[in-house]
């Protein structure tokens, strides 16, 4: 798809009412997109999209909010068609919204109903969004997916902690690949992006003074998804970026190479010629 300049597009932003998703949708506010704002709580929401009119153009149409839990279809439904009622069709799905773990511990010490609470949020609100925006998108053979993942999907904990969020995000790069097959060729392109350790109230009680790498800051992905936003990054169609550790033009000039090694996707490592997975 050829770069399209982001002003006058609707971007739907899930988890917008505070930390990354906020920061993302007062950027793409900033940049003239028109923004609608899905979260589970009203008044973070309304601060949100107040930030994002001062922040938009003069002639920018205002945020919308659109309240919903993500794991609830209905809920999700109502508010995609708020958004697109208000703006207009999506242009951009920024799927963001995501919990963790309350307590940082082994597998079997989780309250199982607590850690399928996790991947429900992580994971089945991604599908719902993409189930209630996808299809507009590729009727129109145009729109971008963004699925936020992280790489503890690649690379858990390594003493199994936060299990959970770790095999929800997993799971959201396997939703990428399956997702990434299924639009080959109607114009729409998706694309899974990590933040990095970006300070915010999660990470802060998830991580606080004991983190082994230091915070990443949220402008870094902020400004790849306003890359992705433009176009620039569709040659990276259903691969996995890390906003904060990427040198996107670096990985931009080898995205051919990238495409034929099958990187940058969640796959089995053989352990050598002979293994029958290679």
């Amino acid at each position: 798809m050829p770069e399209q300049p982001s002003r006058g597009q609707v971007a739907l932003v899930t988890g917008a009412g505070r930390g990354i998703g906020r920061e993302i949708a007062v950027a793409l506010a900033r940049e003239g997109m028109r923004v609608g704002l899905v979260g589970r709580t009203p008044a973070t929401l309304a601060a949100a999209a107040d930030e994002c009119t001062a922040a938009g153009a003069a002639d920018a149409v205002d945020a919308v909010v659109a309240p919903a839990d993500v794991t609830d279809r209905a809920e999700v439904a109502r508010a995609v068609a708020t958004v697109v009622d208000r703006l207009g069709p999506v242009d951009l799905l920024v799927a963001n919204a995501g919990v963790r773990e309350e307590t940082a511990t082994r597998p079997w010490e989780t309250d199982p109903d607590e850690w399928w609470r996790v991947v429900e949020t992580n994971l089945r609100g991604v599908l719902l969004l993409d189930h209630a925006v996808v299809p507009a998108m590729v009727e129109r053979a145009r729109g971008r997916v963004l699925h936020v993942g992280s790489g503890m999907g690649q690379r858990p904990r390594p003493r199994g902690e936060w299990s959970a969020y770790a095999v929800s995000k997993a799971g959201l790069a396997r939703l990428t690949d399956s997702l990434a097959a299924a639009l080959d060729g109607t114009g729409v392109t998706v694309l899974e992006m990590s933040p990095g350790l970006v300070r915010t109230d999660m990470t802060e009680t998830m991580w606080g003074p004991a983190q082994d790498q230091p915070w990443s800051p949220v402008e870094a992905m902020t400004g790849a998804v306003l890359r992705f936003a433009t176009g620039e990054l569709d040659t990276l169609h259903g691969r996995f970026v890390h906003a904060a550790r990427d040198d996107l033009d670096a990985l931009l000039a080898v995205a051919e190479d990238v495409r034929a090694r099958d990187a940058r996707t969640l796959r089995l490592r053989p352990y050598g010629p002979s293994d029958p997975l290679a």
